[in-house]
């Protein structure tokens, strides 16, 4: 997820990241050190130069994410339709920051909204088409599906007590009897192949646009392998109608995987009441 922010959130301003890059990377000393207008919430980006940007966590648990990235993103982008952030360099602790941080090369492109992309059904089959790709890359050592991930990748479960309290607080406000046969379904199913990749955060804030097309996938901070259904909630939160009915022919998937798709989408949207999300992903269960 993306938003606006103030630097110095999270203790990390502009005059760290150079800091930082002085003592550790003095070869980029002189370039310019910039935030990014849009940024994540759980790490600080900041432009270097034309080229380069420094990603810092904002807490030890995206830690793990720095590691993870630097050693398999090399490894994913031969395989993938379009470009995923390069791992340049990874940062050490130090000036007081506490956590490994990470260099990316720049990728160019406007965050994925209904203005910037052309043609929604298109997208959706080119979304389906990376996710297919992603899928088909050797899992072989990959990280499976954990703390790391958040638990994307694995069981649903993980998430049941929130889902239930969510459930409670909704009472009255949606279908909650619905909504927990939803879950139900979710929970009755399970991916019993052998693990593959997953983005894990496949969301607008994570694609970008360049001449209304999907030019470039961010932020793999919460991949790993495991089970892929965590990977088509977009098909709820960004698609519908048509652009929905795109995606789901294009990514395929058997009935369970869409079932715990929608249990992913149903546990985010309850704790963050994001009603329209409840709504359409209650429809789709009641319409098979």
């Amino acid at each position: 997820m993306t938003d606006i922010h103030e630097d110095g959130r999270a203790g990390i301003d502009a005059a760290l990241v150079r800091r930082l890059i002085a003592t550790q990377f003095p070869q980029w000393a002189e370039l310019a050190v910039t935030a990014v207008k849009v940024d994540g919430w759980d790490n600080r980006t900041y432009r270097l130069g034309e080229d380069l940007t420094a990603r810092l966590p904002t807490h030890e648990s995206y830690t793990a994410a720095v590691h993870k990235e630097h050693e398999w993103l090399p490894k994913l982008a031969p395989v993938l339709p379009v470009p995923i952030p390069e791992a340049v360099a990874k940062g050490s602790p130090g000036e007081g920051y506490p956590f490994h941080w990470a260099i990316r090369r720049w990728l160019d492109g406007a965050t994925a909204s209904y203005e910037t992309v052309a043609d929604l059904n298109e997208f959706a089959r080119s979304i389906a088409g990376f996710i297919l790709a992603l899928q088909g890359a050797d899992a072989t050592g990959g990280p499976a599906a954990g703390a790391h991930s958040f638990y994307r990748g694995a069981p649903p479960e993980h998430y049941h007590d929130e889902t239930v309290e969510a459930l409670s607080v909704l009472k009255g406000r949606i279908d909650t009897d619905l909504a927990r046969d939803v879950w139900d379904a979710a929970l009755a199913t399970s991916w019993d192949r052998p693990p593959v990749w997953f983005h894990g955060d496949i969301a607008s804030g994570n694609l970008l646009v360049k001449d209304g097309r999907l030019s470039a996938v961010i932020d793999f901070g919460t991949s790993g392998i495991g089970d892929p259904a965590c990977d088509l909630v977009i098909a709820y939160t960004f698609f519908s109608g048509e652009s929905r009915v795109a995606f789901r022919e294009a990514v395929g998937q058997d009935a369970g995987t869409w079932a715990r798709a929608r249990g992913w989408a149903l546990w985010k949207a309850l704790i963050t009441t994001d009603l329209p999300v409840v709504m359409s992903v209650l429809a789709d269960h009641q319409a098979g």
